[in-house]
């Protein structure tokens, strides 16, 4: 895409295409035979390491993180805006397995991070931030619940309950994402504290779990669409059966977590749509490389006339989708998350709705090889598919943004 982004954004994003091409993509077959000769199909390929490592000697590492208490772009934090962010995350987004982790972007370990250092205090940031931010260790933020409709967190079951010195939680946990990787050492629970409480959206509390806490159980790996997202860290269900944590473990105060899940979500709606246009390009790349190679019925398929409708129209969508991420990505860096809500929404609504219909006909053009798994599409569909109900599902956007725009003709009544 041509586009005037700022000179720092453009020696970035050519650094980290060079990245991509030359380190990243070659690596991806590489990570596939490493983790066929693992011990645990969780452990993590050497190879892993090795991105990491020359990503960090390039500068590519940390990308989303602004340094919140040491100023941008100082000790850990690359110090760029989200609207310099957006085009580097696109990219990354070619290879979502494995160019986020290689940059110590990826999920959930972002969001988390993100939100220690909103909402930790100094110990907090010290035991458990700094290794994150290093890539040295990883984590998982615990809120979803099979038993209960996760789309609204009032439901949330688990409970955190103070005893003492401590807090006791008990609850079920389920598509907990990064969880079944042993490097995954803490968890961030959302529970109940005051179940009971007049207001449902300060009944709920956030605390750190370490892994190694008696009480914690990693129970198995979620699936999806059959998938187990190895290098991502899978996607467990944990249970917490009594665990207990000192007091100095919770998370901003008692009956904060709704507004820091909140917080932590508005960032990781934003990133997740950054990556999945990267998906969305290399799936249009795929597409035309797969038409000039193929001919059936007497012409190559570049030629068939609903193909070049399927191509024109995602290059269409492409740069639509575009254009309202990084006009959301301004409006974050210029009035705040909040002023951004219903942008924040609408692409959350859109992107991956919008993907999931170009990953779809990329599958359909590449026939058997397209549900294979000598190609990524249809990962990248599971992928995008399974986005339109993270952070969210887009009934749920859609109901709130409606409201908003109701509200508009109704005099401020909800």
């Amino acid at each position: 895409m041509d586009f005037a982004y700022d000179t720092r954004t453009e020696e970035l994003r050519e650094r980290l295409l060079a990245f991509m091409e030359e380190h990243v993509y070659p690596a991806e077959a590489v990570a596939a035979e490493q983790r066929a000769r693992l011990a645990s199909p969780w452990d993590t390929p050497a190879v892993f390491g090795e991105l990491k490592a020359e990503a960090r000697r390039q500068g590519l590492w940390n990308l989303f993180f602004v340094d919140q208490h040491g100023g941008p772009g100082t000790k850990y934090g690359a110090g760029l805006t989200n609207l310099q962010y957006a085009p580097l995350a696109e990219i990354t987004g070619r290879s979502p397995h494995l160019a986020p982790m290689a940059t110590n972007c990826a999920a959930p370990d972002t969001g988390n991070m993100e939100l220690l250092a909103q909402f930790g205090d100094e110990a907090q940031r010290k035991q458990w931030l700094e290794p994150l931010l290093a890539g040295e260790i990883r984590s998982a933020f615990a809120m979803t619940e099979p038993d209960v409709a996760s789309s609204d967190a009032t439901n949330v079951e688990t409970r955190i309950e103070r005893v003492g010195d401590e807090y006791v939680v008990t609850g079920r946990k389920w598509y907990i994402s990064g969880a079944m990787n042993p490097d995954c050492k803490v968890f961030i629970v959302m529970g109940k504290t005051d179940p009971e409480g007049a207001d449902p959206r300060r009944q709920q509390s956030m605390v750190l779990v370490p892994r190694d806490t008696p009480g914690v159980e990693v129970r198995r790996a979620m699936k999806v669409y059959g998938y187990e997202d190895h290098d991502h860290g899978g996607h467990a269900e944990v249970v917490f059966d009594g665990a207990r944590v000192p007091v100095g473990n919770l998370v901003g105060e008692e009956g904060g977590g709704f507004a820091i899940a909140q917080a932590r979500l508005g960032p990781g709606r934003i990133h997740h749509c950054m990556r999945l246009i990267g998906m969305a390009e290399r799936a249009i790349e795929l597409m035309c490389r797969r038409a000039v190679g193929r001919t059936a019925f007497g012409k190559e398929l570049a030629a068939q006339g609903v193909v070049q409708g399927w191509i024109a129209d995602a290059r269409v969508a492409v740069e639509q989708l575009r254009l309202l991420v990084l006009k959301t990505a301004w409006l974050m860096d210029t009035v705040g998350n909040r002023g951004a809500h219903t942008e924040i929404q609408a692409i959350k609504i859109a992107t991956p709705r919008t993907v999931v219909g170009i990953l779809d006909r990329a599958v359909q053009l590449h026939g058997a090889g397209g549900v294979s798994q000598d190609f990524p599409l249809a990962e990248l569909w599971a992928a995008a598919r399974t986005l339109q109900l993270a952070d969210g599902p887009d009934e749920v956007h859609q109901r709130s943004l409606a409201h908003r725009e109701l509200r508009k003709y109704a005099g401020g009544r909800p």
